[in-house]
């Protein structure tokens, strides 16, 4: 097993969510409640990178910022109308989901 890191996101509704992270390029992997009607708990991925998106109370605050690096931002910047910029180390996009989680994605600089 490789360890990693998984960021726990809070969401008010897991499934349009999962909808945004979706556009992103994740793919939804499982979700759980621990009865129907419960909150939900999802695994959403991008290749090796995965994220926890919770709707539980406590789990994860609100306006966390992730940093996500991917091969191509300006297919990012496309997908949600946005323009990337140029940083020293990168050229990057800031992203807000729909629960205000920030997300900034960028591509290394060679």
């Amino acid at each position: 097993m490789d360890e990693e890191v998984i960021p726990v996101l809070h969401v008010a509704d897991a499934a349009t969510a999962v909808d945004w992270y979706t556009r992103l390029g994740f793919a939804k992997e499982w979700e759980h409640r621990f009865e129907p009607g419960f909150p939900a708990f999802v695994e959403v991925a991008r290749g090796k990178v995965r994220l926890f998106l919770s709707e539980h109370r406590g789990d994860a605050r609100p306006d966390t910022l992730v940093y996500l690096r991917v091969r191509d931002v300006d297919a990012v910047a496309a997908e949600f109308g946005v323009t990337a910029t140029e940083a020293p180390w990168a050229r990057e996009v800031e992203l807000r989901d729909p629960d205000g989680n920030r997300l900034r994605v960028g591509t290394p600089k060679d």
